[in-house]
């Protein structure tokens, strides 16, 4: 199967060698053309731009973008929509809102596109070694492009959650659990650091990921990040919102469902902004450590 490829940054980097690693072609496209530069050293075809990239692929094109969401998305959706034809497929790999998704996805019927949405988890470990897929399309479309996603993906680690639109949900709401967990791991640790006992977080956080209850690829990376620098004096604990788990806390009021974890989580990114704390140098920490988001400086 051969994929064009929207989107070479930290993310789609990592996917489009997990594409050609796992046997599957790949023509890759980024407004920076730095970035297509150095894909093209690990043997992958470089556009110069969306209609090169498209001219690239076989008949039934498969294009996959993984740009950030919102204006990035929108505008290379509206591209593609000039330039693909009945039966191609594009398939959204980042966080777009779900309802964006569904809109973008009746555009695209229009001329008989069709849309999948992919709620991809696993940060750039993952994108390289194997995605999480929350994957949202049509019956007849998953069917096209299993075979790809099986195998880009971990063992066991993938889901057709239905119909367009609910890949992204699905995600969505990972994500707002994800914050939750973060913000309970950062609360713990500063507990510890201010308990009246001399500890080693790090050994903590060693033992807590070998047999406990709450072991997680999360606590390893809190091992990790507490290995390179147990005090975390380095990073300020000033925590962005991507603004995924916003949409969450927007669908539980819509629907009635209590969410105060959630809900009080985002706060806290929130009052990062202008309070610095031992647990939000953990979740700003372990956003770097899996997704490669940025870290504040002292």
């Amino acid at each position: 199967m051969k994929i064009g490829l929207v989107g070479i940054g930290k993310m789609g980097y990592n996917l489009a060698l997990n594409i050609k690693d796992k046997g599957h072609q790949v023509a890759a496209y980024d407004k920076c053309s730095e970035s297509v530069k150095e894909i093209q050293k690990h043997g992958i075809e470089g556009a110069l731009d969306l209609k090169q990239l498209v001219s690239l692929l076989p008949e039934r094109k498969i294009v996959w973008i993984m740009v950030p969401a919102g204006d990035a998305v929108e505008e290379t959706v509206n591209c593609l929509y000039d330039l693909l034809n009945k039966g191609d497929i594009v398939i959204d790999g980042g966080n777009s809102h779900y309802k964006d998704t569904l809109r973008r996805f009746e555009l695209l019927q229009k001329k008989g596109i069709d849309f999948v949405d992919i709620g991809t988890s696993g940060g750039l470990e993952g994108a390289r070694n194997g995605i999480c897929a929350m994957v949202g399309a049509e019956k007849e479309v998953f069917e096209i492009i299993e075979p790809l996603i099986k195998d880009i993906s971990v063992n066991n680690g993938y889901i057709h959650t239905g119909k367009t639109g609910s890949g992204h949900y699905v995600k969505m709401i990972h994500n707002a659990i994800e914050y939750g967990m973060m913000q309970a791991i950062g609360e713990g640790f500063e507990i510890l650091k201010k308990a009246p006992f001399e500890l080693d977080l790090v050994d903590i956080s060693r033992v807590w990921n070998h047999g406990s209850v709450i072991r997680s690829w999360l606590m390893e990376l809190t091992h990790q990040l507490l290995l390179k620098e147990p005090s975390l004096d380095s990073i300020k604990g000033k925590i962005k919102s991507s603004g995924e788990t916003i949409w969450a806390l927007h669908e539980a009021l819509d629907l009635g469902v209590p969410a105060p974890v959630t809900a009080l989580s985002q706060f806290t990114r929130f009052s990062s902004e202008t309070e610095d704390s031992f647990s939000n140098k953990i979740v700003a920490g372990l956003r770097n450590e899996f997704g490669g988001h940025s870290v504040t400086k002292k």
